[in-house]
């Protein structure tokens, strides 16, 4: 088994929460904390589009509230088959909170990739530029 099927079964099954009624594109992802706890979350969107919130985002807010502050892996499910990578304020809001960790994006028909944050967000905003 690979180090990430925990992370990438939790991201499948987050997916399967999703509120996607507009788009119709699901999006579930699993956040690991260096405590070993895995907080999964899904895409929400809203009809104001705006007020969408995206997977990523949601597993991360919800590791924050509940005490979490390091975290060492991300993954990403869709149902497509090209690789879906976070958006861009995911991307940031990955940065941030987990630093240079593996995103694994992985699709339903199992095909996955990891790639390192720094190779995803070369040129990231953070407090260093503060």
């Amino acid at each position: 088994m690979s180090e990430y099927e925990t992370l990438i079964s939790a991201a499948r099954q987050a997916r399967e929460n999703a509120h996607a009624p507009y788009s119709n594109f699901r999006v579930g992802a699993a956040l690991r904390a260096t405590s070993g706890r895995i907080f999964g979350g899904c895409n929400v969107e809203n009809a104001t589009y705006g007020l969408t919130v995206c997977a990523e985002r949601i597993a991360i807010f919800k590791a924050i509230s509940e005490g979490e502050r390091g975290f060492d892996a991300i993954s990403v499910v869709t149902d497509t088959e090209t690789l879906t990578p976070p958006c861009g304020a995911c991307r940031q809001l990955i940065w941030e909170f987990c630093g240079d960790v593996p995103v694994i994006m992985t699709n339903l028909k199992g095909k996955t990739e990891v790639i390192r944050m720094k190779d995803l967000f070369p040129k990231p905003f953070d407090s260093s530029n503060l």
